[in-house]
């Protein structure tokens, strides 16, 4: 039997690129660097079918590359040129890590025959990025390009989906190869066990206050589907993870809230009084258990199921009553199945409405913010996704939006300042008939603030709020809270934002009272949808509206004694 034709010899380059996409790949992020050319090259070759985002830091691709990541399931890819580039991108890599997205990393690396002197720009990448991603490597030959890469797919998703790093000696890139590509990899789907099944169903009808948390990466609308319909069957409470409010219909009379150190006192009551808690895709970090109060390590107070597609995840922090190493998929097509036993009444039928959520008053001073969040809110079409990164402002977003739908909404769970605008330009690039909104605290966007020109270049039509009071909110806070009085460092000067945005050619406002949100809000979502570009809405108020519901000297007086807000 005669086996598959050899292709014509190729570069290195044309040989890597046509890998990605022979996986589907069809858009990479990047900042363009001499160490890679091949691969520039061979991506002008496919620039019909495969589409380079060219943006203006390193930090913003690996951004982008992970958020669509986030959005597809699949790797986000980026490339970055050797050295400076590749010390830039590690933010992004950090945020996959932590965040549990697909990604991959190609790094442009010196050539062969100058390696290990020192050379112009030389980095190690294997120790750099080794606490950092999945799988770090060096593709020393060009006929491994499609192992390497096959490798890297299977690597970025499956069991707990991550980082990849691939650096790429320029040397190799410009060398021929032969080599047949490899087919695209299929990511192992393990599934629960009935045993498992049947004990789950046996714990959820003895428990008095059960919890589903939900969280991970890698969901399916049919998962998310079978998954909302189990908590339905089981009259299940349902939290989501710390920034995975997208998981479940945040206005379902079953929706507790998201998990996290702010949320408000009637959610975190429903949430610390359970017996039995059963994770599904996330991790048990810090943020997600409360700092372990919640869920305590090694040994949890309540019932804990654990079910996640990593099994080095399951009793890694705390030890489970039952775990389950199993996909999403899997534990979803199994809990399709599930049903109560017959006879058995749901004896907890309001327990999560239990306490209704009790209204934000107005913020302080001129522009209440509140309102200006529940006007995005109210107004925000069916088709949308709403991106933060880190910050006290992001509560606004996520206190007022109902989110539901996968993709409803991009934030780091790492707490990555400068994530919210890459974001929301990855979003637009995969939906570009989606409203996008950016909410951004005025230090978070000036993080990213450069990759505006990246949205005007690629016309993508988002709408950036920056919440302008002049802070390092969220470090002010816990400055205040721990040394009272002796705040440093957390002060900016910031420059007009809305001037910021017409130098760039775009829509730009300066906001400053109640009055006039609205208007500029509903002027900006329509300039971004008329002239795909994006519109920047500076939204100014004063430093001491910290939290939605609390003041800076509020707090400062409560932990004072005092019974008065201080002047």
């Amino acid at each position: 039997m005669t086996g598959a034709a050899q292709p014509a010899p190729r570069s290195g380059g044309e040989a890597l690129i046509t890998q990605l996409q022979a996986f589907g790949v069809r858009r990479v992020f990047m900042v363009p660097g001499e160490s890679f050319l091949p691969c520039i090259d061979a991506l002008y070759a496919r620039r019909d079918t495969m589409e380079s985002i060219v943006c203006r830091q390193e930090g913003g691709a690996a951004y982008m590359a992970e958020a669509h990541g986030k959005l597809t399931g699949q790797p986000g890819i980026c490339f970055v040129s050797r050295g400076p580039g590749a010390t830039n991108a590690a933010i992004g890599v950090h945020t996959a890590r932590e965040d549990s997205t697909p990604m991959i990393l190609f790094i442009g690396q010196v050539g062969g025959d100058t390696a290990d002197r020192q050379c112009f720009q030389e980095v190690d990448y294997r120790a750099m990025y080794a606490p950092l991603a999945k799988w770090v490597a060096q593709i020393e030959r060009a006929d491994r390009i499609p192992e390497y890469v096959a490798r890297a797919w299977t690597v970025a998703t499956s069991g707990r989906p991550g980082p990849v790093v691939l650096a790429l000696p320029e040397d190799m890139l410009a060398c021929l190869t032969s080599a047949p590509l490899a087919a695209p990899p299929a990511t192992p789907q393990a599934c629960p066990t009935p045993t498992d099944m049947q004990r789950l169903r046996q714990m959820i009808e003895t428990a008095a206050k059960p919890l589903l948390l939900l969280g991970g990466s890698r969901w399916s609308d049919a998962a998310r589907t079978a998954i909302r319909d189990f908590a339905l069957r089981f009259d299940l409470p349902v939290a989501t993870a710390w920034r995975r409010l997208e998981l479940f219909d945040n206005d379902h009379s079953n929706f507790v809230g998201q998990v996290s150190a702010s949320m408000p006192a009637h959610q975190k009551r429903v949430v610390m009084e359970s017996d039995l808690v059963i994770a599904l895709g996330t991790r048990l970090c810090e943020p997600t258990t409360l700092n372990y109060e919640w869920i305590a390590s090694p040994t949890p107070r309540q019932t804990l199921v654990h079910i996640h597609p990593d099994a080095n995840e399951i009793g890694r922090l705390s030890t489970p009553a039952l775990g389950i190493a199993s996909s999403i998929d899997g534990f979803a097509q199994a809990a399709a199945e599930l049903a109560p036993t017959p006879g058995w009444q749901a004896r907890r039928s309001g327990l999560h409405a239990a306490t209704p959520a009790p209204a934000l008053p107005p913020t302080p001073g001129p522009l209440d913010l509140n309102a200006a969040a529940r006007h995005v809110a109210a107004s925000l079409p069916a088709r949308a996704c709403v991106t933060v990164g880190a910050g006290n402002y992001a509560l606004y977003a996520h206190r007022h939006i109902a989110f539901k739908g996968l993709g409803s909404q991009l934030a780091p769970a790492v707490g990555a300042m400068g994530y919210g605008l890459p974001a929301a330009i990855a979003a637009k690039l995969h939906d570009r008939d989606a409203a996008v909104i950016c909410f951004a605290g005025d230090g978070c966007f000036q993080m990213t603030m450069q990759e505006v020109a990246t949205a005007v270049q690629h016309q993508l039509g988002i709408v950036i709020l920056v919440f302008n009071n002049g802070l390092y909110g969220t470090i002010r806070l816990h400055q205040e809270r721990a040394y009272p009085g002796r705040a440093l460092a957390t002060t900016l000067v910031n420059p007009d934002f809305a001037l910021l945005a017409q130098s760039y050619g775009v829509f730009g406002r300066r906001v400053a009272s109640t009055k006039d949100f609205a208007p500029a809000y509903d002027a900006a979502l329509a300039y971004a949808r008329e002239r795909r570009l994006p519109a920047i809405l500076d939204l100014v108020y004063d430093a001491d509206i910290i939290l939605p519901d609390r003041t800076l000297s509020q707090m400062l007086a409560e932990k004072a004694g005092a019974t008065e807000p201080r002047a």
